[in-house]
């Protein structure tokens, strides 16, 4: 097959929710997109001397041999799908994002290659709901041509794209007496806070009931109620969010409006005795959705199912919404860096679960500090990276490292009383030292504060199996994971359920979690001693002294057989030396 390289102008487009409109009504979505292609797009490309290259599910992409034929085809087609979506309901209507650049292209066969596709693609993730963004040569070749505005959205860091690419929205050109008055406008958007942010909108009534309206909008205030106590999240209150209810609004405005990173939307469908509860995580820059899920229910106890839903989302978000931060702090230029980004790029580095990692955490927390001394989160932050550079990597005193933290932990402390993160850190500083009381009383506090807090289910957890409670202790650790799977210290977690079943004689339920955490994050050193105990007392010896020959091969391993840690009681100790000796040590 011949290949041939020529410049041309692409149009790249999708329909916005095309999952959530399938999950609603697959065939009545397929029959909507047949008609739209059928009366309206497809006979616009013709009119403009397009050709289709090739569609899938929720998109197509497009050539023309004149830039002006295909914006002037673009707007048409946004003009005639605003016309059909007159009258529609706001959750049923087909939104089209539309992207076009002018580039150089490998014709092969049917098919076109290269960056122009790439960028136009990239382009039509960046427009708006039945908007059109276009690149800066796309711009300059049709200004004057034809009679639609441009505004400016700077320029863009576009994914596999070597160079920035500026970008501009596109529209037709405003008319009427208020044509280009700014107060006419939703005014300019409003800054984004320093932390993740989040606005909950109306969760819309899907179903023929309208006695269902009260249990969406119960919903949606509960999952706003229940974010607002994570510290980490800067959440719209309900009397902002909820001046979206009944309105045709897209997440970008709703984020240009309230000054946020993310919308949460969703939807509520009843079936007979059956309730349908979708919701859907959206970044308002984008558009892209970070996180999407269905819950299908019984319809018995509605309060019940309230509280329910509202867990079950909320569980879900607020761990999104951490992992999309983590992702952009790392897009971001080191030099660029601000107080949050530079404690997600903390995070990022402490998850690495190596000493080198841990030593890059540091840093970026400590920057973080000098950034905003008065961000707590760079104090929890190098609190937990100095006590694993101790306790984990066996780098420096471990009774030096245990002030350490705790001193950070009472400054986060200081600055926030209020804040559950950093109540959850002084409580691992109390733990490190053997104060388990004090350790569990401050994560209880953490969890007054944040029911939902996974770090501290995972510190309430080591305090109860560290004072004999094993398996309630095992119980908190693994709600803790349920909370945060992805969790930076999920290692820990993970080893301290192994060690919670070990203490509790549950041998083979040890062995089970010390090997998944050893698959999950083989160069965790500590791991591998408890997987010698367990193997050991099991009466496994050939795999016993396997696990115990690894374990030696790390210095962490002196720092806990010698001398007992503070935070492990005497019988707690001898029981494990009694399984390192069943695995073969000899001391």
């Amino acid at each position: 097959m011949t290949q041939s390289r020529r410049l041309a102008a692409i149009l790249a487009a999708d329909v916005v929710g095309y999952s959530r409109l399938m999950g609603a009504d697959e065939e009545g979505t397929l029959a909507v997109l047949k008609a739209v292609r059928r009366e309206l797009g497809d006979p616009k490309v013709k009119e403009h001397r397009g050709r289709i290259v090739k569609t899938t599910g929720d998109g197509l992409l497009i050539e023309f041999g004149s830039v002006v034929d295909a914006v002037r085809c673009a707007l048409e087609v946004q003009e005639g799908m605003a016309e059909r979506n007159a009258g529609v309901a706001e959750t049923r209507r087909i939104l089209f994002r539309m992207g076009i650049n002018l580039g150089d292209i490998i014709k092969d066969g049917h098919d076109i290659f290269g960056d122009g596709v790439n960028v136009a693609a990239r382009l039509e993730a960046l427009a708006e709901p039945g908007g059109i963004c276009v690149s800066a040569i796309v711009r300059d070749q049709v200004e004057g041509r034809l009679d639609c505005a441009f505004e400016d959205i700077g320029e863009q860091a576009l994914k596999n794209i070597a160079r920035p690419v500026r970008a501009y929205r596109i529209g037709p050109r405003p008319s009427g007496p208020h044509a280009g008055d700014p107060s006419t406008g939703s005014g300019a958007a409003l800054p984004l806070p320093d932390k993740p942010s989040i606005a909950v909108l109306p969760f819309t009534n899907m179903s023929s009931d309208p006695e269902q309206e009260f249990l969406a909008d119960g919903i949606a205030e509960d999952v706003i109620t229940a974010l607002s106590r994570y510290p980490s999240l800067f959440v719209i209150a309900r009397n902002s969010s909820f001046t979206y209810k009944g309105r045709a609004a897209g997440v970008k405005e709703v984020g240009r409006d309230l000054g946020v990173r993310s919308v949460l939307e969703g939807s509520l469908r009843k079936a007979g005795n059956r309730i349908r509860v979708t919701a859907q995580l959206v970044e308002a820059e984008t558009g892209n959705h970070v996180w999407a899920e269905r819950y299908d229910r019984d319809l018995a106890d509605i309060f019940a199912l309230q509280d329910e839903i509202t867990e079950a989302v909320t569980i879900a978000v607020a761990p999104a919404i951490d992992e999309a931060e983590r992702h952009r702090a790392m897009r971001k230029p080191p030099e660029n860096l601000d107080a949050w980004a530079a404690y997600q790029r903390g995070l990022w580095h402490l998850a690495k679960v190596t000493s080198e990692d841990n030593a890059r955490a540091q840093r970026y927390f400590q920057q973080a500090i000098e950034l905003d001394p008065s961000f707590t989160g760079g104090f929890t932050g190098l609190a937990l990276a100095h006590f694993h550079a101790a306790a984990v990597f066996a780098q420096g005193s471990l009774s030096e490292a245990q002030s350490s933290v705790e001193a950070l932990a009472r400054r986060a402390v200081a600055l926030d009383g209020a804040d559950a993160q950093a109540r959850w850190s002084l409580g691992l500083a109390l733990l490190a030292r053997g104060d388990l009381q004090g350790g569990q009383a401050e994560a209880e506090r953490a969890l007054s504060m944040c029911p939902n807090l996974p770090s501290a289910h995972g510190l309430l957890g080591a305090a109860l199996i560290y004072s004999g409670r094993p398996r309630e202790g095992v119980a908190a650790v693994e709600t803790s994971v349920r909370l945060d799977p992805c969790a930076p210290a999920s290692w820990l977690n993970m080893q301290q359920i192994a060690v919670g079943w070990y203490f509790a004689r549950e041998y083979a339920a040890a062995i089970e979690a010390a090997n998944r955490t050893i698959r999950a994050y083989p160069d965790y050193p500590l791991i591998y001693r408890w997987l010698a105990v367990a193997l050991g007392q099991a009466g496994r010896t050939e795999e016993a002294r396997e696990a115990l020959q690894k374990a030696l091969m790390f210095p962490s391993f002196d720092l806990y057989v010698r001398q007992r840690p503070a935070w492990m009681r005497a019988k707690d100790h001898s029981h494990m030396l009694e399984g390192l000796q069943k695995a073969g040590w000899t001391g």
